[in-house]
């Protein structure tokens, strides 16, 4: 019997039990006998019937137990992604306590509309890639929460991004150094390229501008000019995108004494080129990242960098969705002074 023609009135009357009798087994099992159930279940596996249809189910609650987790890019990037894997871990670590299911959707969509029915509500982990799901989740009816970055009227979690940059900026910077700043995501090109007089990203959203601030703060207080030409974008947090910055700034004539990344994935490339071309650190050139990722206690230099628990957030994130009256956190982080500055 093909399980589409299968409906629970169908199957009841096939094993002349109520309709009731046949949701009790699946959804109730207190009220029938083990015996009694497992006699019911045993048939309507044989039938090819598996249960009252779970949409029909959801629409009737209200609710499905699904929560969908909005990244801020393609998937396959943000679990590859130690800093996103992390937080996706805390994520669902909560969600599996309370029996609801997790559905990873892409920051690249087109739309959540194609989700928005059959889930209770989102978790939006950083600033979505395709603009469209921002302004669709600030409309949305359903419970959203943001982590990095804020919607208004809606609960958030996230580190404060601009005080941790300035303060891991402290650490590495003297008076009259040459700087590079190299950046995540802090414009809308696609490739590794530098800033020079490019317009930056959205700086409501955006971490990578935040960070980008708390930089040029300590370098103010410092007495520090920024260089433009020393401001590169890399539009993802892979060795591949970082490699190329880290070529064009051992290509300069003149390198750059400080080198401050949004990321250590980042610095962890910038300064595997570095150290093959020769360059010592930090004597020539002091290098800091930001995250804390478990990678940089395994080079030497080991790095200096900002440490924030990824998968608290998480674990928050998923807390704040489950609250009846949600409102925003902001988590502790702390520097990591490793060997690079």
């Amino acid at each position: 019997m093909k399980t589409k023609s299968n409906t629970l009135r169908s199957i009841a009357e096939q094993l002349n039990v109520s309709t009731a009798t046949i949701s009790n087994a699946f959804n109730r099992p207190d009220q029938l006998s083990k015996v009694k159930r497992e006699e019911i279940l045993s048939a309507c596996k044989e039938l090819g019937y598996f249960g009252p249809n779970k949409a029909a189910q959801s629409l009737r609650r209200g609710r499905s137990g699904i929560i969908a987790l909005v990244l801020a890019d393609s998937i396959d990037y943000m679990i590859s992604d130690p800093v996103a894997s992390s937080f996706i871990r805390g994520v669902s670590e909560i969600v599996k306590e309370h029996d609801s299911h997790l559905l990873l959707f892409s920051g690249s969509s087109t739309s959540i509309n194609s989700v928005i029915d059959f889930v209770d509500g989102f978790i939006c982990y950083g600033t979505p890639r395709n603009s469209t799901l921002l302004k669709e989740l600030e409309r949305c009816p359903k419970k959203v929460i943001t982590v990095d970055f804020e919607i208004q009227d809606r609960a958030s979690v996230s580190v404060d991004n601009y005080q941790a940059a300035y303060e891991i900026a402290l650490k590495a910077l003297t008076p009259n150094d040459s700087v590079a700043i190299v950046g995540l995501r802090i414009t809308n090109d696609e490739v590794t390229t530098r800033v020079n007089n490019t317009s930056l990203a959205n700086v409501a959203t955006s971490v990578g501008y935040k960070r980008y601030e708390g930089y040029l703060k300590a370098m103010s207080e410092l007495g520090i000019e920024l260089d433009t030409s020393l401001v590169w974008n890399v539009p993802e947090s892979t060795q591949e995108h970082a490699k190329k910055a880290a070529l064009d700034i051992l290509d300069r004539e003149r390198l750059p004494n400080t080198i401050l990344c949004m990321s250590d994935l980042i610095a962890l490339s910038i300064l595997k080129e570095l150290l093959s071309a020769g360059v010592k650190v930090p004597e020539q050139v002091k290098i800091v990242g930001f995250d804390g990722i478990e990678e940089t206690k395994r080079h030497h230099p080991i790095l200096s960098t900002v440490y924030q628990n990824s998968t608290e957030k998480g674990r928050m994130a998923a807390h704040l969705f489950k609250s009846k009256e949600p409102t925003t956190t902001m988590l502790d982080y702390h520097i990591l002074e490793g060997e690079s500055c």
